[in-house]
């Protein structure tokens, strides 16, 4: 069923009439929706009886004079949601139920926005928050997502540079203090007090976000939202992970999950970037996708009997890739990668396999003088210029695009290892 609200954009009203329809994921042993839930989640869109409320905000900036957008909201939304008793666990939720609960809709805060989700990602993280295993605390109840691409349709009245009707994305980090050693050196990603889209707050498998504006990606309106929204996760993530391997066009970069969701992009920006590009996953399925996406190389890891081997035929000189971007989603690409960059280069981990090590023996380490790092999410330039890569039409990842009821297909798929590329959900559906 599609939900046309917000269709109409005027200069000075921006109204939406229709219901908000909010599902998040379910994280029960056997990741099914029930059955009762859905019936009932499908009869109130039948319905559609809900209240609204009006609210007028007056906007000043810089450049324009004052004006007052009037909007019109749900007074409430329907969303799926984790509840565990409010309890905080960096294991794996236990007796956690899954319901469909109306919930008001709130206004934004003074340094908040509001941002209607036209699409969002889904990510592996969105797994692993159903899992619970991170060794980090995640919010209960909560809706997931870190990937939506959509509207404003409200802004706080700290904010200036943000207008009702821009396109807008929400990225994993929601917020940072802005203060700390680290904000100040564009490390906010590392602040103390950063909040995680769909993690430690409410994220973007919903139709309305509420979301800090200092974080917010300005997405140019001739961005295709449902396109884009892989690029404010994957696309970040993978881009700054090549810019922290320091290589430069005409060298050659090993790309470890290469047929994945992070990989698929990384070959898209390496392409974009100059590099020869090796790409190492398994199967026929994705060594065509990586060679039609950009990659020179490709190597199958489940038909290769010496993986080190291979990687390092695939370069000039036979000494193996300049860098290694691990995208990986289990722990064994974390520990070869080491045996296979050439001397001085650099292993930048990128994926967060549950519980997994890195490990290099400490002599070839030292005398081949190997560099090995994490790498997490970009900052806000970093993300600013990703989206600028794919404004130009340099990156056009392949992705599928589901209904948001359908997210569990979509974590089934991905526990099975069978998704090739994004999946993206149309909140609407």
């Amino acid at each position: 069923m599609t939900l046309d609200y917000l269709d109409r954009i005027h200069s000075s009203s921006f109204n939406c009439n229709h219901s908000i329809t909010l599902i998040y994921f379910a994280s029960i042993q056997s990741y099914l929706f029930h059955p009762h839930y859905v019936k009932k989640f499908n009869n109130y869109l039948t319905t559609r009886n809900s209240s609204t409320y009006t609210n007028t905000n007056t906007h000043t900036n810089h450049t324009h004079k004052p004006h007052t957008h009037t909007y019109t909201l749900q007074l409430s939304k329907w969303r799926t949601f984790q509840k565990n008793n409010g309890h905080k666990s960096s294991k794996r939720p236990e007796n956690v139920t899954v319901i469909y609960k109306k919930i008001p809709v709130r206004e934004p805060g003074p340094d908040e926005v509001l941002v209607n989700i036209k699409y969002s990602g889904v990510c592996h993280t969105d797994l692993h928050a159903v899992n619970g295993d991170w060794p980090l605390a995640v919010k209960l109840p909560l809706v997931g997502g870190h990937e939506g691409a959509g509207v404003v349709v409200a802004v706080g009245s700290l904010v200036e540079d943000i207008q009702i009707g821009d396109y807008a994305g929400v990225k994993w980090l929601h917020g940072s203090c802005l203060a700390c050693d680290f904000c100040q050196q564009s490390d906010e990603p590392l602040c103390p007090k950063a909040l995680l889209s769909g993690y430690t707050v409410d994220g973007t498998f919903q139709q309305y976000c509420i979301a800090k504006a200092a974080h917010v990606a300005r997405i140019p309106k001739e961005c295709d939202l449902e396109a884009i929204a892989p690029v404010l996760c994957a696309g970040i993530t993978v881009y700054k992970g090549i810019k922290e391997s320091g290589v430069r066009p005409g060298q050659t970069i090993a790309i470890v999950g290469a047929g994945g969701g992070l990989g698929s992009l990384a070959c898209q920006y390496g392409r974009a970037m100059g590099l020869d590009i090796i790409a190492i996953d398994g199967g026929a399925e994705k060594e065509k996708m990586t060679r039609e996406l950009g990659a020179q190389h490709y190597v199958d890891f489940l038909s290769s009997k010496n993986l080190v081997n291979d990687v390092k035929a695939c370069t000039r000189d036979g000494q193996g890739p300049h860098a290694v971007l691990l995208v990986a989603v289990n722990e064994k690409p974390f520990q070869q990668a080491a045996e296979y960059v050439r001397p001085r280069g650099v292993v930048v981990a990128i994926g967060l396999p549950a519980n997994a090590y890195l490990r290099a023996p400490v002599f070839e380490t030292v005398v081949r003088m190997i560099t090995i790092k994490g790498s997490y999410v970009g900052n806000r330039q970093d993300s600013a210029e990703a989206i600028e890569f794919f404004r130009r039409g340099l990156i056009k990842a392949p992705y599928q695009v589901c209904g948001l009821s359908e997210l569990q297909k979509v974590y089934d798929l991905m526990v099975e290892g069978k998704i090739a590329g994004r999946y993206v959900v149309d909140t609407s559906k």
